[in-house]
């Protein structure tokens, strides 16, 4: 497998445990100020990135009246949990990518 292929690999599960972490973070935020007059509620919105792999997270507020609280709230103690899936996921390809690289530099040595 070529050098570059290992690094993609990194830089895909690198990037999703960031994307990850951020999915997480904005439904605590949404968990924590879901009773607060005026909030907006946050989403994450993921972009694939073609050439590098991986993806980019952004954030982004619903417009207001979105749908109703026991809803929103569900749909983010969910998320959270998706999220920690997500996370571990990603991490498992970093740690592959890192068992892969050692067997190569083994197997060359």
């Amino acid at each position: 497998m070529p050098i570059s292929a290992v690094s993609s690999a990194s830089a895909i599960g690198l990037s999703g445990m960031r994307a990850a972490q951020q999915r997480l973070d904005t439904h605590a935020h949404n968990i924590a100020n879901a009773a607060t007059p005026g909030f907006q509620r946050q989403t994450v919105v993921q972009t694939a990135q073609p050439g590098a792999g991986g993806v980019i997270a952004s954030v982004r507020r619903e417009p207001a009246g979105g749908s109703e609280f026991g809803t929103q709230l569900a749909e983010d103690l969910v998320g959270q949990r998706v999220s920690l899936y997500s996370f571990a996921a990603s991490l498992k390809t970093v740690q592959t990518q890192d068992d892969m690289l050692g067997a190569l530099l083994d197997i060359k040595a």
